[in-house]
């Protein structure tokens, strides 16, 4: 996992002070945590709530301790809090119905082209999973978008891991049911990151479009 090797070594040099490490943190991170803030709070306030989760970030990051699935987890957390504070205000959860071309276009500010195809993915379906239920719309954007596993995934979500299984595979399942109602989105479950298993063993996503859907162990 070369990508998690320098998202560690950037946590760490940007905790010690480096602002070109922390600007690394920002993009390799943020793309994945504004699509999980956008099911949450949908797209007219994603951006201000991510923007608050990483001022956050940034104060707390000196007490931050832990690798870059630990990370990536810990922003979530931070992401979340934000998010339902402000759905709080707000008195709901939205439904976001935006396309892909703002997660693209800023995904491609890193010149990181696995990002930006990363990113396409992501924002094509973002809208159907917000019609999720949100416990199966945040366990599948933790899961399969941001990349955490099933025991990150948890931690943030304050769950059992098996009932993040769950919800994902369920997730998954439906997504799959609302994928193929729309033609114009064949293909788009293949096209999105895969998922981290035990030991970060990598499970296609795209496996719930298929004749049998993998089990509960495979998520």
């Amino acid at each position: 996992m070369g990508d998690d090797a320098e998202l560690t070594a950037a946590v760490l040099a940007a905790q010690n002070g480096d602002e070109t490490a922390f600007r690394a943190v920002y993009r390799s991170v943020h793309p994945r945590l504004l699509g999980y803030v956008r099911t949450l709070v949908g797209d007219l306030d994603a951006e201000d709530v991510t923007s608050e989760s990483w001022l956050q970030i940034a104060r707390d990051l000196e007490r931050f301790s832990g690798d870059a699935d630990r990370f990536r987890g810990w922003a979530a957390r931070i992401a979340r809090n934000r998010a339902l504070d402000h759905i709080r205000m707000r008195g709901r959860r939205p439904v976001a119905v935006g396309d892909e071309t703002e997660l693209t276009g800023r995904a491609a500010e890193s010149d990181t082209a696995g990002e930006a195809m990363e990113a396409l993915a992501t924002g094509r379906t973002l809208d159907l999973i917000a019609r999720l239920p949100q416990d199966q719309a945040e366990a599948v954007v933790l899961r399969v978008v941001v990349g955490l596993d099933a025991k990150t995934a948890a931690e943030t979500l304050g769950k059992r891991p098996g009932a993040v299984r769950t919800a994902a595979h369920r997730g998954l399942r439906k997504l799959a049911e609302l994928l193929g109602e729309d033609p114009d989105t064949e293909g788009v479950l293949d096209a999105l990151p895969a998922q981290r298993g035990p030991r970060g063993r990598v499970v296609p996503s795209g496996g719930v479009t298929h004749a049998c859907a993998p089990t509960q162990k495979d998520m």
